[in-house]
């Protein structure tokens, strides 16, 4: 049953918010409940399908009218090294007399068979959605038939979109993983250096700017959740020997479950920034050698992290002259809240203020220590508020994600792209120096100058303008006086405020 659950991760053990709240308040849930008819963000079932789409060897079909599945498909810039099986969009399409005849479970059935026939995918994703898990579709039946009819993994995943909020549904696609896909597969080449990175999405494919870190130290990663990740390592990931949770807010209860049923350790690190990829790196190395890995992993890892900061900090110096002082506004929240905070400051960039409407108590504390002045920390700004503070130049680029760039450039003020849609990876050594440079060319681009030029109006709003007379030039003679007459005249525009243009 969905409803249990659910319950069960509103009383998630593993966040601290969660842990301090009463008997009563950790009932209501962790999110604001969703007000039917309004534009509440990403439901439940967007969430689901943005933590599992990224398996890319593996096929997605969603039971539903064909509006879900059309506004939720690529809604996120992952990246695949591989198969692009996972860019195919499979639906059900269901009608209004497939609802009223009972026909959803039969298509369903053919759908899944279908797609068996024509792409022979490791698995088969099935998601549940408002109208299936209204009219009472048994997907769980369903695919437990088709997958012992098929021999294919077919998984359900309940996630109906009226049951919460995305974040929620980040969370059920973790328990869809732990009860049907994780520990189902027991590869032959497991070692003392396997991990699992959770909360990893590889936008832009900014993963692939850690990866080669992790090989050069002998770390292989096992799964990376969902980040370009396989059907197989995913169900192998119960044999790794640590785990890197880079946003909690999305898989916390996949990463403490994991520790629980295979003792599996775990933390949160981030890949932003110098000083952050740095740590993360030493965290998780430390983890291995107590589990059993050669203790010069250490020695190693502190090497590279030698070598690669001095390779960085020559590159961001050249940005220092250019980007010191720079006021940012960070409107987004989650790991980005703190980590690139960090990653901004380590160049002399002063923050202005930092989202946290999505961050956790962790991340909170850690935003504390690093600016030291919680002043500059807002729970949420109302776009009017973030309007004012840019027209009133208090901050020099605004980062947020697509949804408020118009207030930016409204404002007449830069903006970049730190969300999901971005186009550019920011993780990692290189990635970081890959987010300063695109601020740099955002915040000197030359269209700023140019827009916030006063236009050529008078107070009035009417156009100051001179009269030009342009004839044709004329030898002396007879016609000499009508050659004076205009051929044509023009408004030149004159400077503002000089009130002695003429009419033409």
């Amino acid at each position: 049953m969905l409803s249990p659950k659910v319950q069960e991760l509103f009383d998630e053990p593993g966040c601290d918010k969660n842990v301090a709240k009463d008997e009563k308040a950790r009932k209501k849930g962790c999110s604001k409940p969703l007000t039917p008819g309004a534009a509440a963000g990403g439901c439940a079932f967007d969430g689901a399908k943005i933590v599992l789409q990224p398996i890319t060897d593996a096929a997605h079909l969603i039971h539903a009218p064909l509006a879900c599945e059309g506004n939720s498909w690529d809604n996120r810039g992952a990246a695949s090294s591989g198969p692009m099986l996972w860019r195919t969009s499979f639906t059900t399409d269901l009608t209004e007399l497939d609802v009223v005849l009972g026909q959803g479970e039969r298509k369903l059935y053919k759908a899944i068979r279908e797609i068996v026939e024509a792409h022979r995918p490791p698995a088969i994703f099935v998601y549940e959605t408002c109208v299936t898990a209204l009219i009472g579709d048994d997907i769980e039946a369903v695919c437990k038939h088709a997958s012992e009819k098929f021999e294919t993994a077919v998984i359900p995943v309940h996630a109906a979109g009226f049951v919460g909020s995305k974040n929620l549904g980040n969370k059920l696609a973790g328990e869809a993983l732990l009860d049907h896909v994780i520990g189902t597969h027991e590869p032959d080449d497991v070692g003392p250096y396997d991990v699992n990175i959770l909360g990893e999405f590889n936008l832009a494919g900014e993963f692939w700017m850690v990866k080669p870190l992790l090989d050069e130290l002998g770390i292989r990663v096992r799964a990376c959740v969902p980040g370009d990740a396989r059907y197989l390592d995913v169900a192998a990931a119960h044999t790794a020997k640590a785990t890197m949770m880079v946003c909690s807010t999305a898989l916390i209860n996949l990463a403490r479950k994991m520790e629980e049923r295979w003792g599996i350790p775990y933390f949160e690190g981030s890949f932003y920034g110098v000083a952050d990829t740095s740590e993360a790196l030493r965290r998780l190395s430390r983890l291995l050698v107590d589990r059993g890995a050669a203790p010069e992993l250490l020695d190693r890892t502190e090497a590279l992290i030698a070598r690669e900061e001095a390779i960085v900090w020559k590159k961001l110096e050249a940005f220092r002259p250019r980007l010191q002082g720079k006021r940012v506004l960070l409107n987004t929240g989650g790991v980005k809240s703190w980590s690139v905070v960090a990653a901004l400051m380590e160049i002399g960039i002063e923050i202005v203020g930092t989202s946290v409407k999505k961050s956790t108590v962790e991340d909170k504390e850690r935003i504390k220590q690093i600016l030291k002045d919680e002043n500059h920390m807002f729970e949420g700004m109302a776009p009017r508020d973030l309007y004012a503070l840019l027209e009133r130049h208090e901050a020099d680029i605004m980062l947020s994600g697509g949804r408020t760039q118009f207030i930016a450039l409204k404002a007449r003020m830069p903006w970049l792209d730190i969300n999901q849609e971005r186009h550019h990876p920011y993780a990692g050594y290189d990635g970081m120096v890959e987010m300063v440079r695109q601020i740099d060319i955002a915040i000197h681009n030359p269209i700023w100058d140019q827009v916030r030029e006063p236009a050529p109006f008078d107070e009035t709003g009417r156009l100051l303008a001179t009269s030009v007379v342009v004839g044709r030039p004329e030898a002396p003679g007879p016609k000499a006086e009508a050659a004076a007459i205009p051929a044509f005249t023009y408004k030149k525009f004159a400077n503002a405020g000089s009130g002695d243009a003429d009419d033409c």
